[in-house]
């Protein structure tokens, strides 16, 4: 992109935070506007759920906005900060599938690949007729929400896709599925020759300028990890699983992620091949009724009603077999989009949406997993009020 081109877009922008926050001409009427919307809508959760510690970020119009809630360790009564970490739970897909269209922008893998050209023991299986597009899509056949608990760690892994029987023909319906996405990254990380978690903290993460977000995380960055808390309120972290680190396994800040949502909203300012490989995660390859699925983000068009986006994020579309009608071609959306993903761990939960054709987007993290239709309710008040929309 042109310098001339990049400051008109910058132009635009300024222009367009005017019209999205009304009376904001000046900074702080705009932070006070965002607080405002924030706080009504996040606030109250606090109470009714048991959060004990949460952080939002928004931005708009080319501007961040940080607002912090309660602790993060009920038991060292720590505030929570824009750089307290929070586990992302399945937001962490969204890096998985940022990883694979990585691959693939630098040559090392197809999204027409099968398993079993990278992991030898499935190949002849059922499994290894889905492609990774398949798999990253949660269309392989019906592989289940969760593996089994008998399926413990990664070493137990080919053996449970070997014996795996498909309910459906790969492509014929969407069953969201960790051990699905989760192979799909560990395919691409195989395709790179390296380890999934090492790839994305050192390959993914620091040309998105996320400094603060890690798989595994140091021993000197462990002080701003959150405690998550459970049903009966003990702390609790997450615990390991096969391919958890591709399917769960990212911790960020409120910072961190809202860097990564502003990368999604202008990639053009990204460098090569990372530009091509957040688009490619903007790319639609099938609708499934209430979503257009694509790697790792599920998109609606813009506006979205309340009830529609409750819809795409309810138990029926987390839970059970949808159809699946494959885009011919895939495609980049024309039209204004929602993109949105959740997230939950034992202690924790995610949700992160943004409009890139208004310029707005919001993360919440939060030391609780409380209900997504609350988290989504939440989130959906602050973006129509950014919109400009009664």
């Amino acid at each position: 992109m042109s310098i001339v081109a990049k400051t008109l877009g910058r132009l635009a922008v300024v222009a367009a935070m005017s019209c999205l926050l009304p009376g904001a001409g000046r900074a702080a009427d705009a932070a006070d506007s965002v607080k405002a919307a924030v706080d009504q809508a996040f606030r109250p959760l606090l109470e009714k759920y048991d959060i004990p510690g949460m952080a939002v970020a928004v931005t708009a119009g080319g501007r961040q906005f940080f607002f912090s809630y309660g602790v993060a360790s009920k038991e060292s009564k720590a505030p929570v900060t824009k750089d307290t970490l929070f586990e992302l739970g399945s937001v962490s897909k969204t890096f998985t599938a940022t990883l694979i269209a990585y691959a693939q922008s630098r040559g090392k893998l197809s999204l027409d690949d099968h398993p079993g050209q990278y992991v030898p023991a499935l190949r002849g299986s059922a499994i290894d007729k889905a492609t990774v597009l398949q798999l990253a899509t949660y269309t392989a056949g019906g592989l289940p929400l969760q593996f089994p608990d008998d399926v413990e760690n990664d070493a137990a892994m080919p053996s449970y896709f070997r014996q795996f029987k498909p309910s459906a023909a790969p492509g014929e319906q969407r069953r969201y599925s960790n051990p699905s996405i989760g192979l799909a990254g560990h395919v691409a990380a195989l395709a790179m020759k390296g380890d999934f978690a090492r790839l994305v903290e050192t390959e993914i993460f620091p040309p998105l300028g996320l400094h603060h977000s890690y798989i595994h995380v140091p021993k000197a960055a462990m002080a701003a990890y959150a405690w998550g808390y459970n049903k009966a309120n003990k702390p609790i972290r997450v615990n390991p699983g096969a391919l958890d680190d591709e399917a769960y396994g990212v911790k960020s800040t409120a910072a961190d992620m809202i860097r990564f949502v502003e990368a999604n909203i202008r990639p053009d300012d990204l460098a090569e091949p990372m530009r091509r490989a957040v688009e490619g995660t903007h790319i639609g390859y099938l609708d499934s009724g209430e979503i257009v699925q694509g790697l790792g983000w599920e998109q609606y068009a813009y506006p979205v009603t309340l009830e529609r986006l409750l819809a795409g994020n309810s138990e029926k579309m987390s839970m059970q077999n949808n159809a699946a009608t494959w885009l011919k071609p895939p495609r980049m959306p024309s039209e204004p989009t929602l993109f949105n993903k959740t997230g939950s761990t034992g202690g924790f939960g995610t949700y992160v949406a943004f409009v890139p054709a208004k310029k707005i987007g919001i993360v919440m993290l939060a030391n609780r997993n409380f209900p997504n239709a609350a988290r989504i309710t939440a989130a959906h008040a602050v973006l129509t009020k950014l919109s400009g929309r009664p």
